[in-house]
């Protein structure tokens, strides 16, 4: 079995982006607080960030739009850099090389030794190696989706930029120069010699008083964010195969927990598209059920049990306080629908730019085996339900038993409503978790009987509509020759005998495989990327079902055809070109590799294994 690390570059490279303006979407690296996520591009830019949240409007836009707000820190002269994510940890390192000289930059959205700040606070130490580098800083503020007109205010405390309701204040050691400053913009420039080190930060603060703090303050607080990430991390229980992958997962997967709620962000993005030039670009900023369930489990399973925890516990207050909505933005409201930025012009080209997300509109039956499957994970895992969420879930289960039979949206969030066949067995995966749940004592066992009935209604129903002979496979829903590659988490739910998910999975990739990767389902590969949870999916069926082998081949292709790049990973890929698609980091991908690496480690948790 060969080695891998996705976040390591092999050689340090020349900065130049691609000839329309814009970096790759695996160029980026990632930075997180806690609240918020900043996508920082190897020529030293920031070109995403919300403030001061992951689903506010963005500070930093210019990742979407050309003339967007960025914050940038680069060499004057022609450079090299090597990025690399500090061991364990969330903070950026970044050693640029130019003919004079050698420097280090170290950045990190800063977080305290009590947790996270009551502001957001980005701070970038550059400090010289060798000879001397002159730095360039530009600071342009973006006008958060076309919507307000940044303005400067001086003030005897610094000059103060006000983005509509934030404010912003770029502080710096005193060598940075400032040659220009407007109301929307500062260019400055500074020199690090041998020896010598310079910090910039920004500190911002939504419509409350900012509180500013010494610049030494801000130095030692990258030193102590890093020492938190590394504390994290310390607690993450793998120690079986692909150590190095599973561990940048987790920490990809910690940047997208808004720790004021528990919420579990998609992704840290809006509108990056599914296929460059197309209009399916989506706002992923939101906490879906389905992956609240998918990242608490695979939390239980390296045993980061607060995380996992918060994450329970956020979702059963959201279906207590708004019942089982597909979607909630962070905060733990339901979304707004999907809403056009019709002023930016897209990544790439690529529009529409949107807010919001249309889907929260639908209802899906996945929800319920979502919800179910989580629940049974935490007590099997030896934790304890309240009496609220007993209930909640006693009813679930009656609503699940009586609406299984209708159409819905499915997992991909489709228009075309349908008896999609991964809803079905949703819906059996929530029931047959609600009887082991009540038959264990965990919830009201008055019901038992009826859901043990209709569980089996829905196994006869979809073996007799669902299964095509001509296939040898399951199909997408009854009636249609289409595929649909998340069949294969029916694999790790439990469903059906061994015989004809095996048959099935070898459909799925004989038809939606390209290479190491899958699209979605039938008809995709015209429209979008490959899916790259979908590959991790059949690695754990494969794996289950006692192919081992052949998962394991499959799981180590798909690692060495990702970019190499400092270890983030997106929602999709273009097999052709290698190069990522659609949201980022992607909770769903990062989550998929953590359950492939334990599968093919035997750390497969079955369903009240204790």
């Amino acid at each position: 079995m060969r080695s891998y690390d996705i976040s390591a570059l092999a050689e340090p490279f020349t900065p130049s982006g691609p000839c329309d303006g814009f970096w790759l979407i695996e160029d980026y690296a990632a930075l997180g607080d806690g609240r918020s996520v900043a996508l920082v591009a190897p020529d030293g830019s920031v070109d995403w960030w919300c403030v001061p949240n992951l689903d506010s409007p963005p500070l930093f836009e210019r990742m979407m739009h050309r003339a967007g707000g960025f914050f940038q820190l680069r060499p004057v002269e022609s450079f090299t850099v090597r990025r690399h994510y500090h061991p364990d940890s969330n903070v950026m390192e970044s050693v640029v090389t130019t003919a004079s000289g050698k420097a280090r930059i170290t950045e990190s959205l800063n977080s305290s030794l009590a947790g996270r700040l009551p502001w957001t606070e980005f701070g970038r130490r550059v400090e010289g190696i060798r000879g001397h580098v002159k730095f360039a800083l530009r600071l342009r503020l973006g006008t958060r989706g076309g919507r307000v007109s940044p303005w400067i205010q001086p003030n005897p405390n610094g000059a103060i930029f006000h983005i509509g309701s934030v404010l912003a204040l770029l502080r710096r050691s005193d060598d940075v120069r400032i040659l220009h400053e407007v109301d929307q913009s500062v260019e400055a420039e500074f020199t690090v010699k041998e020896g010598s080190h310079t910090l910039v930060a920004i500190q911002a603060a939504d419509d409350e008083p900012l509180g500013i703090p010494l610049l030494t303050e801000i130095d030692e607080r990258i030193e102590t964010s890093d020492h938190a990430w590394r504390e994290w991390a310390a607690d993450v229980r793998y120690e079986g195969p692909y150590q190095s992958v599973v561990r940048r997962s987790a920490l990809a997967l910690k940047l997208l927990l808004y720790s004021s709620s528990g919420a579990i962000a998609a992704a840290a993005t809006s509108s990056l598209p599914e296929r460059i030039g197309g209009c399916k670009n989506w706002d992923y900023r939101y906490a879906w059920i389905r992956d609240a369930a998918y990242v608490t489990a695979a939390f239980l399973r390296i045993g980061a049990m607060p995380e996992a925890k918060a994450a329970f516990a956020w979702l059963m207050h959201r279906l207590n306080q708004h019942g089982p909505l597909v979607m909630y933005a962070l905060s733990g409201e339901p979304v707004n629908d999907q809403v056009m930025l019709e002023e930016i012009e897209g990544y790439r080209h690529s529009t529409p730019v949107v807010i919001g997300n249309r889907a929260s509109l639908q209802h899906q039956h996945g929800i319920y085996g979502d919800i179910f499957e989580t629940a049974s994970l935490f007590v099997s895992d030896g934790n304890i339900l309240d009496q609220k969420s007993a209930k909640l879930l006693a009813d679930l289960a009656d609503r699940c038993a009586d609406r299984w039979h209708e159409k819905d949206a499915g997992i991909w969030e489709l228009t075309d409503r349908q008896h999609y066949t991964m809803s079905k067995i949703s819906c059996w995966q929530a029931l047959n978790r609600a009887c082991a749940l009540a038959e264990r004592g965990h919830i009201a066992k008055d019901c038992l009987p009826r859901w043990q009935r209709e569980a089996q209604r829905i196994v006869e129903w979809i073996n007799e509509n669902c299964w095509s002979e001509t296939r040898q496979a399951y199909t997408f829903y009854p009636g249609t020759d289409k595929l649909d590659a998340s069949l294969a988490l029916a694999v790790p739910f439990g469903f059906d005998g061994k015989a004809r998910m095996l048959s099935t999975l070898q459909a799925i990739r004989s038809e939606l495989g390209r290479g190491p990767f899958l699209y979605r389902y039938s008809g995709m590969a015209e429209e979008e990327g490959a899916f790259l949870a979908c590959t991790c999916w059949m690695v754990e069926g494969l794996t289950l079902l006692g192919h081992r082998k052949e998962a394991e081949k499959l799981f180590e292709d798909f690692l060495g055809a990702l970019p190499k790049n400092c270890g983030i990973i997106a929602e999709m890929i273009d097999p052709a070109t290698g190069q990522y698609l659609g949201n980022t980091p992607q909770g769903l991908s990062h989550l998929g590799i953590i359950q492939a690496a334990c599968a093919l480690a035997g750390r497969f948790q079955q369903t009240f294994n204790k």
